[in-house]
């Protein structure tokens, strides 16, 4: 394709991408216009379309509600498509056509690794609700924050978990390597396990978008002895592909693994198979989850007409109650006064938890629940805070 061609393309995509933007509200003053960069199509979308529709919910609420500085909250979104080009085109049409004074975006590290050195270089404030690596703020500068738990965090409660609740000593590795989340992961959940006096007895590699298991499963099979569990740090395309390969297979460990388990896919992929599988992620969303998740999950069912499908919903949900708080705080719809108000986001009550920034850590310290499945249902089978955290 021609340089022409790829930019007719892309234009035609932005204005195609344009009819997901959020009315709105029905307020006198002109609306304070936040970019929502998501995945809605592509392998992200399981994450990020959920995510986008509690950020719509949070959006309406806000407004309902009168606003914030007396102005409606506009959501300005961009369907990103799960590729790194697009991702960049949406930056540059939000930055200087829309003239957004915030940007929310993403499930994912490396969609925010695209966009960041556009919302860095043109300062405006970025929250991504779902993007779970520590070294984000550090490898993109101070306008990043992050509104989720990180890896380090949620790798070492997966760690504290297998040795302390499945008492699992022993471990095989399983990496999707084509991504800075999983390989990330990985590195954050062997640090926690052998810290915690665990031991890898094997390890081994897949790429995203890979099928077929055979070989990594053989692989297993031919230890001399069976580890205790398998940890896969894994995507949402794969894992549900894993557990079905490994079970026909007649590998019945226990599999963990991090939030990228937290998708329907699990379910409709894996189906039994996705018996006795356990991932860390943001809230439970489910039967008996708390009274706040709960109150989430009855607005969300009374806007959608279906329930939240996973914790990414929650987190789209709190990334825009952050920003508008930011916005309220700052006292105008100022990018740097915004930034500089989310640096001291302190004690705000989301429906994953309490968000505070230590001072020059755009990561929030929050609890991490752990999700199982029995009978082909999730349930909730523990929440904590991990008594050792890995440095990012």
């Amino acid at each position: 394709m021609s340089t022409l061609s790829r930019r007719r393309a892309l234009a035609l995509g932005l204005s195609a991408m344009t009819m997901f933007a959020v009315p709105r509200a029905a307020l006198a003053a002109d609306p304070i216009k936040i970019g929502y960069a998501a995945n809605i199509t592509g392998v992200q979308a399981s994450l990020d379309g959920p995510m986008l529709n509690g950020a719509k919910l949070a959006a309406s609420e806000i407004n309902a509600a009168g606003g914030v500085l007396g102005s409606p909250i506009e959501l300005v979104v961009y369907d990103s498509k799960s590729d790194a080009t697009v991702i960049s085109t949406v930056a540059s049409q939000l930055i200087d056509s829309d003239k957004v004074v915030g940007i929310i975006g993403f499930a994912d590290s490396d969609s925010v690794l695209a966009i960041g050195p556009q919302v860095q270089k043109a300062a405006i404030p970025f929250v991504t609700p779902g993007a779970t690596s520590p070294k984000l703020p550090a490898q993109l500068g101070n306008e990043v924050f992050l509104a989720a738990f990180g890896d380090n965090v949620q790798a070492a409660v997966g760690a504290e978990f297998a040795l302390n609740k499945l008492n699992a000593k022993t471990c095989y590795l399983l990496t999707d390597m084509g991504t800075e989340y999983t390989t990330l992961l990985s590195d954050y959940f062997v640090n926690a396990y052998e810290h915690g006096g665990g031991k890898i007895v094997g390890r081994d590699t897949y790429k995203i978008g890979d099928k077929t298991f055979t070989a990594q499963i053989a692989k297993i099979k031919a230890l001399p002895e069976q580890p205790a569990f398998i940890y896969a740090a894994a995507n949402a395309e794969e894992i549900g592909l894993i557990l079905k390969q490994l079970r026909q297979a007649g590998v019945n460990l226990p599999v963990v693994g991090g939030d990228g388990y937290d998708t329907p896919l699990l379910l409709q992929v894996g189906g039994e198979a996705a018996n006795n599988a356990y991932f860390t992620t943001h809230a439970f969303i489910g039967d008996g989850a708390n009274a706040k998740v709960k109150a989430f999950m009855d607005a969300y069912q009374k806007a959608y007409n279906t329930a939240p499908e996973n914790a990414f919903a929650a987190l789209g949900y709190d990334a825009v109650k952050l920003m508008a708080d930011a916005v309220k705080r700052a006292g105008a719809a100022d990018p740097a006064k915004i930034r500089d108000a989310l640096a001291a986001t302190s004690g705000l009550d989301g429906v994953t938890g309490t968000i505070t920034y230590r001072p020059n850590i755009s990561v929030p310290d929050k609890s991490v629940s752990v999700i199982g499945v029995k009978d082909g249902k999730l349930m909730l089978a523990s929440e904590a805070a991990p008594s050792y955290v890995a440095e990012p």
